[in-house]
């Protein structure tokens, strides 16, 4: 099952089902109006979002055109917004980028920070830059939108948790960091607001591709009109969703309508590309002793896409340009 919100003039738009091929919605009013509502209900729900669903895809109900423009964020606004750092390899690489060491834990300890979670952008709206010198980067990463989940939870019980999936573009101001990381209390301004895919879909959707907590597809970017990276996000994904939920839910509980990044996803294999312009300048001070690659400016565009076995879009077109702020 696919569900996305349509825009409509409030800040967490309507609730609609989408056809396996991303062409038509259905309206979900009467079912939940919003995202949030079908979350906070997902047991006595989903069976009639499914109805829904399935109605939609036998035509027994009209389907809407589907425009990508008018499509919000899954989630336009959620309770928390929680980002981790699963990929090893993208962990060492950005850390040597700014000259910093890999933590001791590594490879036992996950990495995690709160994002704001207040204002989560469509697939299509812009990236505001308000200063070409903070540093603007794209990373592609792939996430979850969980129900509600209890302080506790170990990894093998984590995957009732989730019920939705959904690909990002977790925008980061790259030179920012380094000073905010000096006084030892995290990401802020560094962080600016997440774009996400306009399709959030059930862990079913994803067939044999999802096991275990990770999505085994490619993450394709393109940037500039170019392809930039098509890591896969399951192999290399050191610690799945259900490390990262146990990890989490270690001392709290989480509502429905909470979301969990992967994290920048990141191959060893340097066939694949990168998922972000940090990892590439890395690639680039180790083979030539200096950054090449800029980060983003006013007039770039970053697409972000992944494709089941078939070459069917999963979650649509993270399609956007970065803009001057006003």
């Amino acid at each position: 099952m696919k569900l996305a919100t349509l825009r409509n003039g409030t800040r967490d738009g309507a609730l609609v089902v989408v056809g396996k091929n991303n062409s038509v919605y259905a309206s979900a009013a009467e079912i939940a109006p919003t995202m949030q509502a079908a979350l906070d209900q997902w047991d006595a729900l989903e069976p009639k979002l499914r109805a829904l669903a399935e109605k939609l895809e036998s035509g027994q109900v009209e389907g809407t055109p589907v425009d990508p423009s008018q499509m919000m964020a899954p989630l336009p606004r959620a309770y928390e917004w929680i980002d981790g750092s699963a990929y090893i390899n993208h962990i060492v690489l950005v850390r040597k980028a700014r000259g910093a060491e890999p933590p001791e834990t590594l490879e036992t300890d996950p990495l995690v920070y709160q994002g704001g979670s207040g204002v989560l952008l469509g697939a299509h709206d812009p990236i505001e830059v308000p200063n070409i010198e903070w540093g603007a980067d794209f990373e592609a990463e792939v996430g979850v939108i969980l129900g509600d989940t209890p302080r506790g939870v170990k990894a093998a019980d984590a995957s009732k948790y989730i019920k939705l999936i959904v690909i990002l573009n977790d925008v980061t101001f790259r030179n920012l960091i380094p000073a905010e990381l000096a006084k030892s209390f995290g990401f802020f301004q560094s962080k600016p607001a997440t774009a996400f895919a306009p399709f959030a879909v059930t862990p079913d959707e994803l067939g044999q591709a999802w096991k275990e907590g990770r999505i085994h597809l490619p993450l394709y970017t393109y940037y500039n009109g170019e392809k930039f990276g098509d890591p896969e996000a399951g192999p290399e994904m050191h610690f799945s969703f259900n490390d990262l939920l146990q990890h989490l839910c270690k001392t709290r509980a989480y509502t429905a309508g909470t979301i969990v990044g992967s994290g920048t996803v990141s191959n060893d294999d340097r066939s694949r590309g990168s998922s972000c312009l940090a990892e590439q300048r890395m690639l680039e001070k180790i083979d030539t002793g200096e950054f090449k690659t800029p980060f983003m400016k006013p007039g770039d565009t970053v697409k972000i896409e992944m494709f089941d076995s078939e070459g069917n879009n999963i979650f649509g077109t993270i399609d956007q340009k970065v803009v001057d702020a006003d």
